[in-house]
Formats: C-alpha cells, structure tokens, sequence
C-alpha cells in the first residue's frame, strides 16, 4: 500500500508535467510510474510508493461537479508546500530553475529549524510551493 502523497490539481497540466518529469528523477530519485504530457493524470514514485500525483483541474471539476466555480482565487497565502529531501539544496535548486521553477527564497541554513537543516523554496510553473531541504 503507497503512503499517502500529494495531488496536485493543475490547469496546466503539460507544463507542470515538463517540469516534474524533468525534476523528480534528479531530486529524489522517482520514476514516472503512469501518464503522460496530455494528461489528465500521471504519477511518480520512489522504490514503488507514490510521492506525487498531478491531475488536470478541469478533469476533476467535471468528476466532482464543480466545473460552475471559479478556477482561481483572489492571491491568498499558500495552504500547501511539496517538501523533497535532496543531497545538496543548491544544486537541487539549480535544478529546479533550469526547468522552470521560479526562486521565492534561495537556499540557506535554517539552525532555528533543525542544527543541520538547509532550504531553499521555489514554485513549479502553476505557483504550487516546493520546499528543497537536507540535513
């Protein structure tokens, strides 16, 4: 049974498909289990369990009857973060911005979290919160 794993609904599902593809196998090592660039869906895990799931936003409205409600709300603060443990937070976040991410805070050591801990945070191409850390 795969561990519980984020599902990220998308509404543009062959960007942030791109992006995964190209991230996720160097971050923490997932492979593409299912799917594919025209979506609706498609999964990756690491050594068999799930980490991450993209759906296309639209697809899930029809599924839930909720295509009637707006696709985007007024700018909020973010209500959730895809955090990956990677090797080296500074290569892991070159990475991430050579395929698309954008840089919200650059890597750094957080001792106040944890005496070893680094992070850096970025967003994928639809503005989902990812969080880069080792220690």
């Amino acid at each position: 049974m795969d561990a519980l794993h984020p599902r990220l609904l998308v509404g543009r599902f062959a960007e942030c498909f791109r992006f995964y593809d190209a991230v996720l196998p160097a971050l923490i090592g997932a492979t593409r289990a299912s799917g594919s660039e025209s979506g609706p869906y498609a999964h990756w895990d690491v050594d068999g369990h799930g980490v991450l799931v993209l759906f296309d936003r639209d697809a899930m409205a029809a599924v839930i009857r909720t295509a009637d409600l707006p696709a985007e709300a007024p700018p909020a603060q973010d209500r959730s973060m895809f955090v990956c443990r990677v090797p080296d937070v500074d290569s892991g976040l070159a990475h991430c911005l050579r395929h698309g991410a954008s840089a919200v805070v650059g890597a750094r050591d957080r001792p106040e979290w944890g005496p070893t801990l680094r992070t850096a945070h970025v967003r994928d191409p639809e503005g989902h919160l990812i969080e880069l850390q080792s220690y």
